[in-house]
């Protein structure tokens, strides 16, 4: 998805004589060779999307620092269908578990050479044992959406897309530490570069949600990443693109149709994408845990839901039911403004500031008291927020509303804080609770998700 996202959006400003200099870049795979019995066609594009675990071209040194050691299973990390409408308007996102419970059609071992009748599996094993079209087949048979591309994404494709847009800026609200993958963020804002990324979008073991979870993240990533690429200059420089592109092309895979003419007809039609524009889903579950006889613990997909979610896709509707929130997107932060008190007081000599931040905090969802008063001192020259220390994390939200803000802990304050308006005050930004834990099957829109503006 990061190499489809920064190409297609890129498109939009290129020329075709451009783009069909990239085209040989792209190694081609033939993934729709002889498959028949396919389901019908359905409006807008349904682009196949999966990360191998494929590490050939990773130096000895990324091995180390970003723990990508041992031999790859020759399988898929992540599964993914995103589908373009057919206005080109919206993208929609949904992630496959990888340790879906699956059943093969009849097919041809690729390690073996034997043809065999279909049998279970989970679906990342599709891939080792069939390639690209058994893991087509496969998804089309439990899904019934016709696939319509299939790009293949490997670790250095990924790290090389995210290293040229210059890094992409993720939020956490709790710190994040995996000692499989070395991930150790701590709570806050973070502009990650290639590997790092990389680390950010494999973790599983953050939390006991594990694969569940680290999938929300990749969501979270892949929205960050779009918000990244409409907001910078690079998809308004052709030759620019062209160089950075070529760098990343030379590192996935895509079916034989997916070329310049398609790369073009995206690009100019989603001119106007942004992370509003886009929608992130997972299957939903029925069974946790489902054991298989010679495969293991799988995830059963929810019949009535999952079919629910494949039905919009092939209707090409909005998988959202609520409408985009317009304005820059919200901060999240790890307590809910609504659980925070606030007294506000105005430290400088200009009459009504603190009226004005009170009036803003709470618009944001404080609980201000509704009563600024004058401070002892109308000489403060940076803002400072006293907070007892325990609630330091209130304290921390509220700090992320007022940038630039000096946190100051004083013992025994109690759970009211205070903000004391100081010289240097320019604005009140918006925040939102941290998004709580959503089950698979839940929607969420890419600016939902997104950081704040910097």
């Amino acid at each position: 998805m990061t190499a489809l996202s920064v190409v297609v959006l890129a498109s939009a400003g290129i020329g075709h004589a451009v783009l069909s200099t990239l085209d040989t870049d792209i190694a081609r795979v033939d993934a729709f060779k002889d498959m028949k019995n396919r389901p019908q066609a359905g409006d807008g594009m349904n682009v196949l999307l999966v990360g191998t675990d494929g590490r050939d071209e990773v130096s000895a040194e990324q091995r180390r620092k970003y723990r990508l050691g041992g031999a790859p299973c020759r399988c898929t990390d992540t599964i993914m269908i995103v589908h373009i409408s057919e206005g080109r308007d919206r993208a929609s996102v949904v992630s496959l578990p990888r340790d879906s419970y699956a059943m093969t059609p009849d097919h041809t071992d690729l390690t073996t050479g034997k043809r065999h009748g279909g049998h279970p599996l989970k679906l990342n094993a599709a891939y080792a044992e069939g390639g690209p079209q058994l893991t087509i087949r496969t998804v089309e048979n439990m899904t019934r959406v016709k696939i319509d591309h299939y790009l293949e994404v490997d670790f250095t494709s990924f790290m090389k897309t995210v290293d040229v847009l210059g890094g992409v800026r993720i939020c956490t609200a709790e710190p994040l530490k995996d000692s499989h993958t070395g991930l150790d963020l701590p709570a806050g804002a973070h502009t990650l570069r290639g590997g790092e990324a990389l680390q950010y979008v494999r973790a599983r073991h953050v939390d006991g949600a594990a694969d569940l979870s680290r999938m929300k993240r990749q969501q979270h990533f892949l929205a960050a990443l779009v918000d990244r690429a409409t907001s910078s200059g690079i998809l308004l420089n052709p030759m620019k693109f062209r160089d950075i592109t070529r760098a990343v092309l030379g590192s996935v895979r895509a079916d034989r149709g997916f070329g310049t003419d398609e790369l073009l007809a995206l690009g100019r039609a989603m001119r106007n994408f942004s992370p509003s524009s886009s929608e992130f889903t997972t299957v939903p579950i029925g069974q946790m845990g489902y054991a298989v006889k010679g495969v293991g613990s799988t995830l059963k997909w929810d019949p009535v839901k999952s079919e629910r979610l494949f039905d919009a896709l092939r209707e090409d509707r909005p998988l959202a039911t609520h409408p985009p929130r317009s304005g820059k997107p919200r901060q999240p932060v790890p307590v809910d403004p609504e659980q925070i008190r606030v007294q506000v007081e105005n430290g400088t000599r200009t009459a009504g500031l603190g009226r004005r931040i009170d009036k803003a905090l709470a618009a944001t969802g404080f609980r201000t008291t509704g009563t600024p008063v004058n401070a002892a001192a109308p000489s403060v020259e940076r803002t400072v927020i006293a907070y007892d220390p325990r609630w330091d994390r209130s304290a921390r939200s509220l700090a992320a509303a007022l940038p630039g803000s000096e946190l100051r802990a004083v013992k025994g304050q109690g759970a009211t804080l205070k903000v004391i308006a100081g010289a240097d005050f320019t604005e009140v930004r918006k925040v939102r609770p941290q998004e709580p834990p959503r089950e698979p099957g839940e929607v969420v829109r890419g600016d939902e998700v997104v950081c704040g503006r910097e």
